[in-house]
């Protein structure tokens, strides 16, 4: 992932911090609801929406169960049309290859289109230590970007930053990078987006080399997809003469057909709009019109491992609508930056330990940043069971080991010794009811370590008088 968030603290620590930080609960609890009062209406609108959320399903399962046929159609069709395919089989070599196709053109800079995979694998850090500047065109990763500045929201990157915030940055940073923002400028939506217009329109105007990422890639034919809101992908991928294209194995699709369905979900999942008002796709090269070179990198970064889990595999169904975010407790409260990925929210704790691993404290704390409430399984266009796999998860790190699951293997050894044996859960039971207003005179909170930590946020239920086992004997002797 992203050098950006290598060092960061484990969710708990992270988390604790964030829901502290008032203006950020603010502008994330008014982003999140916003968006997903827009996005539940705009799937209200269409009465077959469950069906096309199973077709989605369908296609991403079947793709996924036969990825390497679909993989060697792609290279062939892209090939084909006049492209040239890298694989990379991880993050360094995606930079590798970037870095040296960039360098062959002699340019030094280059413009990108909002891309999870190139935040994915740090390709920006990566070309500025090749002496490459790479420029975010997207109205919120160039926000990002200007205020130095890490992504907390897969649509939305600058979620976090209020229109204040974002009117001081674009006064302090915009002249470091290129054309300054304009003499007293506002906070005005219409005032923040002209400025950006302005600065970015000079870098489009000059750019000979673009980046980009792609929502969909249709083996049939070796199109690649992008779908925006704002054009400035479009500048993107038709004005530079080189498009290099990073993409992760996972977004094909085999078909135009296929695609048809989630040109319908993801928009109204994502923005809430019935269509994306840029739909830009570009099948190799044309003479003539657009770049007249096109790369191709597919990625690989702990893809395959993660398919050769069945229960995790799903999470490859992924199209990065961001739905789950905007219906997830968790996320509203504590930010996206937490999750100490590029990818945050419900959909980040079950992708991120699979794409890394589960080695670190970062990525073992992952699955457990979730409340299992479901919301965000009701709302995948593609009905990823994100509550099932962070139990799978959970069930991972708990046979890895460390100090915590230790005592919670402890804790159900326990558990399983007390209910194999009759008369002593019977005495546990007359305990536990003669102590009953233990519990109470504590505020709730039973004694000890580890149980003082589990009740401190949770209520205990009040305790009965006498066990069921007690009332049965009197009632039923």
């Amino acid at each position: 992932m992203s050098e950006t968030f290598l060092g960061m603290p484990a969710f708990p620590d992270a988390a604790k911090s964030a829901v502290r930080d008032r203006t950020l609960r603010r502008n994330l609890r008014h982003a999140t609801r916003t968006i997903r009062d827009k996005r539940a209406a705009a799937v209200a609108e269409l009465d077959d929406w469950q069906r096309l959320r199973a077709a989605g399903r369908q296609i991403k399962e079947r793709t996924l169960r036969h990825l390497d046929g679909y993989l060697v159609q792609l290279e062939e069709s892209v090939t084909a049309a006049g492209g040239t395919v890298h694989w990379a089989a991880d993050a360094a070599e995606a930079n590798a290859v970037v870095a040296d196709l960039v360098k062959a053109t002699g340019e030094r800079e280059v413009v990108k289109v909002k891309s999870m995979a190139t935040q994915e694998i740090g390709l920006n850090e990566a070309l500025a230590a090749e002496g490459i500047t790479a420029y975010e065109t997207d109205l919120a990763e160039l926000i990002v970007q200007l205020g130095h500045d890490r992504p907390s929201h897969i649509l939305v990157p600058a979620i976090h930053r209020n229109r204040g915030e974002i009117r001081d940055i674009f006064r302090t940073e915009m002249g470091r990078w290129g054309r300054p923002a304009p003499d007293g400028l506002g906070d005005d939506p219409d005032g923040l987006a002209e400025a950006a217009r302005l600065h970015l329109r000079e870098k489009f105007l000059r750019a000979k080399v673009g980046v980009s990422g792609a929502n969909f890639l249709v083996a049939e034919t070796g199109t690649a997809v992008v779908v925006e809101s704002e054009g400035n992908g479009r500048m993107s991928l038709t004005l530079p003469e080189t498009l290099i294209t990073v993409a992760g194995i996972e977004k094909i699709v085999p078909t135009w057909q296929d695609l048809e369905v989630f040109l319908q979900t993801l928009p109204r999942s994502s923005t809430a709009e019935r269509m994306n008002p840029y739909t830009s796709t570009w099948t190799g090269t044309t003479g003539g019109d657009g770049p007249s070179a096109f790369h191709l990198v597919l990625l690989d970064n702990g893809r395959t491992e993660t398919l050769a889990d069945e229960v995790g595999r799903q999470a490859l169904r992924c199209i990065r609508c961001s739905a789950c975010l905007n219906v997830c407790p968790v996320y509203e409260r504590a930010g996206g930056h937490a999750y100490g990925s590029v990818y945050p929210g419900p959909i980040g704790a079950i992708l991120s330990p699979q794409l890394r691993g589960l080695q670190t404290e970062t990525d073992a704390s992952l699955p457990y940043a979730s409340s299992l409430c479901g919301a965000c399984y009701d709302v995948c266009p593609v009905a990823i069971d994100i509550p099932e796999v962070l139990v799978h998860l959970r069930e991972r790190v708990a046979e890895q080991g460390g100090s915590g699951h230790r005592l919670e293997r402890a804790a159900v050894r326990a558990a399983g010794w007390l209910l194999d044996r009759p008369r002593a859960l019977a005495a546990g039971e007359r305990a536990a009811s003669a102590a009953r207003g233990l519990a109470g005179a504590a505020h709730g909170r039973l004694p000890g370590p580890g149980a003082a930590q589990w009740t401190s946020s949770r209520e205990l239920p009040e305790l009965p008088a006498r066990s069921f086992r007690d009332w049965w004997r009197r009632n039923h002797g």
